[in-house]
């Protein structure tokens, strides 16, 4: 018999949640977001911001508790992009699984490449040779610029600078070209692999690298003309978003928000990698810790990477880009051919008439892929938004046993509640932008 009664439980539409033995799973209408209020407080409201929000980058929701305008509770709710990648990785060879993490955060796909290839390069206990190393670093630094024009682009796109967003664009399609140029693709290289790089600069790089430089140190004072010095953005960052150094180091945060409240904490700087220590630039610092200081403190860091990729290109020497160990340097070997894609025809021809030997060993490479040393390891690069980690597992096969990536977006979005909370509802847009969260690298 049905019960009818007033007070009787309303089934969920959908599903009940239930207890599994992993833990409680949900149902769609939001797990415990009807606790989030309690009887005390029944003059608050809760609204959900995104997750098609702008300001939300798309894929973020954000579940705030209201008092008037006044934020007094806020939650972040991310899974909305989940695809599985650090998964993927574990059922693809070591040189395929560059394929996966490079979409993670995919404004600095160069960087996830890095600090994976690193780990890799640790296990099987190699160096890369120096024109790969020199490259990498030019090839990250040229990344963060356009990481940080797209920070600056969509902050000034949530908070109105229209013209802050189609300069930022604008640039930043410079940036897109030349990788372009330089690796084959847009996003998502897939160019720094195992060993190096997956095959040489072309012919005209230098040229091309330093028309880029060029034109970026011609519009970067154009920023602090339209930006830095408008008093409207001044007083619509200032003073808001708000976390000191103490609160940066314990919730982990890192990066400009880390920066921003003072500590000069750069992976480049403090643990060197692929030869930083061999550049000469400094690190931004700020002490304000506000969302003003940390858009003063991305614009400082392009110009110091400005620096840091003329001198990379001044340190480019001839010479290989992958290791010589033939039974790691597939693929950099391969050419391309004349469609843009596949092997050339001379190539195949040098495969196919050297020996029965060789060609299945190129087959079993490219099938199978290269044998790592049974181990784990930790490797840090510093990213665009802070410290990117891989953390690799070896059981001494051809695939990873594990990968994990600690990815700075997804550690950072903890500091939106403490930057946002006691404030106003229309700066918590303000507080996310400054955080500058890629979605693809929280969910992952």
């Amino acid at each position: 018999m049905t019960d009818i009664r007033d007070d009787a439980p309303v089934p969920d539409a959908y599903a009940s949640e239930r207890e599994t033995t992993e833990g409680t799973v949900y149902t769609v209408t939001g797990g415990d977001w009807d606790t989030f209020l309690d009887d005390e407080h029944d003059d608050r409201i809760v609204i959900n911001m995104g997750p098609q929000h702008p300001s939300t980058h798309g894929v973020l929701r954000l579940v705030l508790e209201l008092e008037g305008e006044t934020v007094t509770q806020a939650r972040s709710v991310i899974g909305y992009l989940h695809t599985g990648i650090e998964k993927n990785c574990e059922f693809r060879t070591w040189t395929q699984a560059v394929t996966f993490v490079t979409r993670m955060d995919y404004l600095s796909p160069l960087f996830t490449e890095a600090a994976y290839c690193l780990g890799v390069e640790k296990l099987l206990g190699v160096e890369v040779p120096r024109r790969a190393q020199v490259a990498r670093v030019m090839l990250m630094e040229i990344n963060r610029i356009g990481s940080h024009l797209v920070a600056l682009a969509t902050g000034g796109m949530e908070l109105g600078a229209l013209t802050g967003m189609t300069a930022g664009f604008r640039e930043r399609e410079e940036v897109l070209h030349l990788l372009e140029f330089l690796t084959g693709l847009r996003m998502n290289h897939a160019y720094i692999r195992p060993g190096g790089l997956a095959q040489d600069l072309p012919e005209d790089w230098a040229e091309k690298v330093a028309d880029f430089v060029k034109i970026m140190k011609q519009r970067l004072p154009d920023y602090d003309k339209l930006l830095t010095g408008q008093p409207i953005w001044r007083q619509r960052l200032e003073n808001v978003g708000y976390l000191p150094v103490d609160g940066c180091l314990a919730l982990g945060a890192t990066g400009p928000i880390l920066r921003a409240a003072g500590l000069p904490w750069d992976m480049r700087k403090v643990e060197p990698y692929s030869g930083y220590e061999e550049y000469d630039f400094e690190v931004p610092t700020a002490t304000e810790a506000d969302c003003y200081a940390r858009y003063r403190l991305r614009v400082a860091e392009i110009h110091e990477s400005l620096k840091i990729i003329e001198q990379a290109a001044a340190k480019m020497e001839p010479g290989p880009v992958m290791v010589a160990d033939r039974k790691i340097a597939w693929p950099a070997q391969l050419s391309i051919g004349a469609d843009g894609m596949g092997n050339s025809l001379e190539h195949v021809r040098k495969i196919m008439g050297q020996s029965m030997e060789s060609l299945i060993h190129h087959f079993k490479l490219v099938t199978e892929g290269f044998s790592v040393p049974a181990g784990q390891v930790y490797s840090a690069v510093e990213s665009p938004r802070g410290e990117m980690g891989c953390h690799l597992v070896s059981d001494g096969g051809t695939r990873p046993l594990r990968v994990h990536v600690r990815d700075p977006s997804f550690v950072n979005l903890q500091t939106m509640p403490a930057m946002s909370e006691g404030g106003m509802v229309a700066d918590v847009i303000a507080a996310v932008a400054s955080i500058d969260p890629v979605m693809g690298g929280v969910d992952r």
